[in-house]
């Protein structure tokens, strides 16, 4: 039986992205046991997806501003001894970063990983082999790409990213019919204006659709708020795991959502999901292999809110 070890720690678009390599590896290779390293954040993530045996957590981000604390310490201890618990015969490094290569290099097992050409930066060291993957294709299919080729499997036509959540009933929330508006982005150029969002929602709201508006930072949460204000009916919900916000996402009647990782999170578990790209390009970073997606994209300047709407009639169509 193969043990497999993906490397993939951050950040949540793409750790989400990375979730059809899993998929892909069990439909390839049944007996095979998938392990992954990931980001304690989002370690949620893989833990929905079906073939995955277990999550090793890393705390990189916390670790980054307390290297001299003890804590630290023993936590980092605990994380190689996690790491190197087991052999794996397959160690594969989708991230392509100096500190996901680290982690492979680290790990017992053999390790695979992008080339110089098709990495940003030079880690063959760490490897026991690197292979090419075309830049120009999607983050999806690349993570396909590389984990096909180091696993020595054929890759399949079709994109499964192989995840549910369980459903689950929140005292904050009344409404049975609700849209989830994703709104909020730590890049600014990727915001959809304010009076857009306060649109979409009072057209929801007219078609009986409460809007629930998520949030991450207390920025963000100001910014909930003030857009509920104005969407009446809305709900700014209480603090949330990433676990309970698949929940919340998997019984919405539909999504709507800027380029950023819980959009992609909606589209992944099959979610009527539109993505709003107002700064980047969709061909690229869009919803993509998703059951139940559409992006939609202004040609010069921010998709307008009948485009939004358009778009997630047609889905729930």
């Amino acid at each position: 039986m193969p043990r497999i070890l993906l490397v993939k720690t951050s950040s949540l678009g793409d750790v989400v992205h990375n979730l059809p390599v899993a998929s892909d590896i069990t439909a390839a290779l049944p007996e095979a046991e998938i392990d992954w390293v990931v980001e304690e954040s989002f370690a949620a993530i893989p833990r929905l997806h079906e073939a995955v045996n277990c999550v090793v957590p890393i705390a990189l981000r916390r670790w980054r501003s307390r290297w001299l604390q003890r804590d630290t310490g023993r936590e980092l201890l605990a994380f190689f001894r996690a790491l190197r618990r087991v052999g794996y015969d397959a160690v594969v490094d989708t991230q392509g970063l100096l500190k996901s290569a680290l982690i492979t290099g680290l790990a017992r097992g053999r390790g695979y990983g992008l080339d110089w050409k098709s990495s940003r930066e030079p880690l063959s060291l760490f490897y026991r082999r690197t292979f090419p993957v075309a830049w120009q294709q999607t983050a999806v299919e690349r993570n396909r790409a590389l984990a096909a080729q180091a696993l020595r499997y054929t890759q399949r036509s079709n994109v499964r990213y192989g995840i549910s959540a369980v459903a689950a009933r929140f005292p904050w929330l009344a409404a049975e019919r609700y849209a989830v508006l994703i709104h909020v982005t730590s890049a600014r150029p990727k915001l959809w204006p304010e009076e857009h969002w306060i649109a979409l929602g009072r057209a929801l709201a007219e078609r009986g659709v409460t809007s629930v508006l998520p949030w991450g930072s207390s920025h963000e949460r100001e910014r909930s708020e003030r857009l509920s204000r104005s969407i009446a009916g809305s709900v700014v919900p209480p603090p949330l795991q990433l676990s309970d916000v698949a929940a919340l996402l998997t019984q919405a009647q539909g999504a709507v959502g800027v380029d950023t990782g819980l959009t992609h999170l909606a589209g992944a578990l099959r979610v009527p999901t539109v993505g709003i790209y107002t700064a980047t390009d969709p061909r690229r970073t869009g919803l993509y292999g998703c059951e139940r997606a559409i992006n939609v994209a202004g040609s010069s300047a921010s998709p307008t809110v009948h485009d939004a709407l358009y778009a997630l009639e047609r889905l729930l169509r």
